[in-house]
């Protein structure tokens, strides 16, 4: 009699027994796309709701005069909501100054991971201009992650080659086992495939979904598989056209509903349910789409309403707005940063600095008189929404 009894198989694909001192089953995922097919019955109007929303916010921020000020923090929202769903505690404060060379004292070692988050998406995204979305650049993306972080010592940009698991202390107790590491070259080549619409092809959104769940079920990574798995998703839309910049935070939705989202992925390897995934991402979808264009509504409001504010200080005001311009990009700027981004001298710098602070809208954060790191305290707090 067994030690332990067989998980069934499901649509998503089979559970394989791997003998020894201590056997364990570890999952083996079916190719995509799932058979018998997706039931849509109770995904359309989900899937149209979802489809809506994104647009929207896509629309709203590529009818700005400069996308990249909201691109910039977006970006960086969605590097400390994926990373903190992985453990870490940095908060987006804590990211935006330790991009900053002037803030001393900022925590390393979590926002370290948190900002090879940005640069794994950023390179990702120079990288689609050029190059398919493929097994490479999943590599390429997962060595920009992990480099000189914690997990960085287990084979950044490499496909593992042994066993690991999600939950537990070793394979026999753990919540979940992927497929052994000899097993997911072959899975990995059929979910390349289907990204590139072999042998059917899927609806872009639908895809970024699926995808998703199939590389976390496969976990070819020895770490960093649910930050990549989750890069998947813009990559996706992005490279297929749906979204012109990576604007959706979705890991905001994934962290507040953090236990049902490991269910639903659970329930795909035991059940099969993949219906029930895909309507859980595509609330997701939905939601994080609608309230990432309301804030960049209220953004943009906020930033025309500080506007016409500087337009009070008269002939003062063409550099104090310039300064404000950089502000949204940053939101924390020292005055030193602000004569390198600028070409003022330091004396011009500094009162267009006091000027803004007169304003009100932006403050200064260290309470020094030596070396002090200002921050435009609206436009951060609309930002940290979620990730506090």
């Amino acid at each position: 009699m067994d030690p332990i009894k067989a998980p069934r198989n499901s649509r998503a694909g089979h559970w394989l027994k791997q003998v020894g001192p201590e056997p364990y089953y570890c999952f083996i995922p079916a190719p995509l796309p799932p058979y018998p097919p997706i039931d849509y019955s109770r995904l359309y109007a989900l899937s149209e709701k979802a489809s809506r929303a994104l647009g929207r916010l896509d629309g709203i921020v590529s009818h700005l005069p400069n996308p990249q000020h909201l691109l910039y923090t977006y970006i960086r929202k969605e590097a400390v909501l994926s990373s903190q769903i992985e453990g870490t505690q940095s908060s987006l404060s804590d990211l935006l100054l330790f991009e900053n060379s002037e803030a001393p004292g900022v925590p390393v070692s979590d926002v370290e991971e948190v900002s090879n988050y940005v640069a794994a998406m950023e390179h990702g995204l120079r990288r689609l201009k050029d190059l398919p979305l493929s097994l490479r650049l999943i590599k390429e993306i997962h060595a920009k992650l992990m480099h000189g972080t914690r997990g960085g010592d287990k084979e950044p940009g490499e496909f593992r080659r042994s066993q690991n698991w999600i939950g537990g202390t070793r394979p026999g107790n753990a919540g979940y086992v992927p497929p052994p590491h000899d097993e997911t070259m072959p899975i990995l080549g059929s979910l390349e495939k289907f990204i590139h619409d072999d042998p059917v092809a899927t609806p872009t959104l639908i895809k970024a979904g699926l995808v998703h769940a199939q590389f976390e079920s496969i976990h070819p990574f020895l770490d960093g598989n649910g930050r990549v798995g989750r890069l998947l998703i813009p990559f996706i839309m992005i490279a297929e056209g749906a979204i012109s910049q990576p604007l959706l935070y979705l890991s905001l939705h994934f962290k507040k509903h953090r236990n049902q989202y490991y269910d639903v992925l659970q329930r795909v390897r035991t059940e099969g349910d993949w219906e029930s995934w895909l309507a859980f991402y595509l609330e997701g979808v939905h939601d994080v789409s609608t309230q990432g264009a309301k804030t960049a509504d209220r953004l943009i409001a906020m930033f025309d309403k500080h506007h016409d504010q500087i337009k009070s200080l008269g002939r003062a005001s063409a550099t104090a707005a310039n300064l404000h311009d950089v502000f949204k990009k940053r939101c924390f700027l020292s005055v030193s940063e602000a004569v390198r981004e600028l070409g003022l001298t330091f004396p011009a710098a500094n009162t267009a600095m006091a000027n803004l602070v007169r304003l009100g809208f932006v403050k200064e954060s260290t309470g020094k008189s030596r070396n002090r790191i200002f921050f435009y305290e609206s436009y951060l707090k609309g930002l940290q929404e979620g990730t506090d």
